[in-house]
């Protein structure tokens, strides 16, 4: 009974709290770019966790990741073999990459490049609950493709490609929340 007024609570809070902007900001030294980012969603801490760590759902709903498959599962440790695209203008390159994944049940998970198409590529997802309501997530990274991408567009095609990432992760939380 407790567990379900519990429950209850949290549905009504995550309902009531509003959705703020993504934040995105990238800085490039020389291939290396770093990503901090930020944004509120109405979704409750457990339906965030839910979705970011159901791998395999997120070609689904992220743009340009065609496929995601877990190799390997000891606990929180998951082996992650992923393909996606890297598209701006004219230009597509496919990207395959390996990745390990600890997670840190509910508020972060860390993943860190094992193999693939990248010389560097770590990021970080953290989440808590934000003092307005919803669940406050922030998304860091630091990544360096195999391929050279033009250095005066470059922070705007990263910042561009991970906004888009962002929006369709908000926009999944969203219809989490609705179709409840």
């Amino acid at each position: 009974m407790l567990r379900a007024c519990l429950l209850g609570l949290l549905l009504c809070w995550a309902l009531s709290a509003r959705a703020g902007p993504i934040a995105v900001q990238v800085a490039r030294q020389d291939e290396l770019f770093s990503i901090q980012a930020s944004l509120t969603v109405r979704a409750d801490p457990f339906t965030v966790w839910r979705v970011l760590t159901d791998y395999e759902r997120m070609p689904e709903f992220v743009p340009d990741l065609r496929r995601a498959r877990i190799l390997a599962r000891d606990g929180h440790h998951v082996r992650l073999e992923q393909f996606g695209t890297a598209s701006w203008l004219f230009f597509a390159r496919d990207i395959h990459l390996f990745v390990d994944v600890r997670e840190t049940p509910i508020s972060s998970i860390d993943i860190s490049l094992a193999g693939g198409d990248m010389r560097h590529y770590n990021c970080r997802w953290e989440f808590d609950l934000a003092p307005e309501g919803g669940t406050r997530i922030r998304y860091s990274g630091r990544l360096a493709p195999n391929f050279s991408i033009p250095r005066l567009l470059g922070n705007t095609i990263v910042r561009a490609d991970i906004e888009r990432m962002l929006q369709a992760v908000r926009a999944r939380l969203e219809g989490e929340l609705q179709a409840r």
